[in-house]
């Protein structure tokens, strides 16, 4: 048997790189049951044959390059945990931006309709219906493999007034029209090498991935929104940090009003919204 501080030095020296610590903190919390706090606490404790199996398991995982999110089953956001699954891209803080400032344009108690097109995990629909439990919420996605993890992440919180349907983008919403409408779609270019490097090699292209310059869903979404908001309704997406320009422009393209893009806590330009005039 290994008692946790060789368990967790050994790892790391394996695993390396600036993080290599921090994920197999988690990783040994994760398979033991307990917080990395404890871990910290109790660094003599001898863990059994079966759970130095198991973290061994994972750390080689992770060494492969499987991300320590589908290693957990799980990532953080907003303020709860999400289940995810190779079939979902993993949240990143970044579209907590997305969620905030679709919060600022829906009064709290305001009975009110919005929409997540391509909602993965159901991150941002599930964030929106908890914020705003009087507002109906309506996801959809094209899998139905990430469906079912966003349906069974809303039964684990609770959360009751979001709805998921199967579809590409506005398709299964035929003539409903939204107060709001937000989105995280794929947006990086076919041919970008970073798809091929680091934890988004094992997550769906499809949600990664979006034609030769990375604008196709993009272009899509905002063509269409506008028959699917209310008068003064707002369309919020997020992009990638060098699209604000273009995005902007496909906004203004379309007839949105107040267009604007907000920068992120790096300083970059990541997402783009606009209202719809009445």
């Amino acid at each position: 048997m290994s008692n946790v501080r060789a368990l967790l030095a050994d790892a790391a020296a394996r695993l390396g790189g600036d993080d290599a610590r921090g994920e197999v903190e988690l990783l040994l919390a994760h398979v033991l049951g307990r917080t990395r706090a404890w871990l910290f606490a109790w660094p003599e404790h001898e863990a059994s044959a079966e759970q130095a199996g198991a973290f061994e398991r994972l750390v080689e995982a992770r060494r492969g390059g499987a991300p320590v999110a589908y290693l957990l089953g799980r990532r953080g956001f907003w303020s709860f945990d999400l289940a995810v699954s190779p079939a979902v891209l993993i949240p990143r803080p970044e579209t907590e931006l997305l969620v905030e400032l679709a919060l600022e344009r829906i009064p709290s108690g305001e009975d009110c309709a919005l929409a997540d097109l391509g909602t993965g995990s159901g991150a941002i629909a599930l964030a929106l219906a908890h914020e705003r439990p009087h507002a109906r919420v309506v996801a959809t996605d094209a899998s139905a493999a990430a469906l079912a993890v966003a349906h069974a992440n809303a039964q684990r919180l609770g959360i009751g007034n979001v709805r998921f349907v199967r579809g590409d983008w506005y398709a299964p919403l035929t003539a409903s029209r939204f107060a709001l409408v937000a989105s995280n779609p794929p947006y990086i270019a076919a041919d970008d090498p970073h798809l091929a490097r680091g934890d988004l090699r094992h997550e769906p292209l499809s949600a990664l991935a979006s034609g030769h310059d990375g604008l196709d869903a993009i272009r899509t979404i905002i063509a269409d929104t506008p028959a699917h908001l209310l008068p003064d309704g707002w369309l919020l997406i997020e992009h990638g940090w060098e699209q604000g320009a273009a995005v902007r422009q496909l906004f203004q393209r379309h007839g949105f009003d107040d267009v604007q893009s907000v920068r992120d806590v790096a300083g970059h330009e990541r997402v783009t919204l606009g209202r719809r005039g009445a």
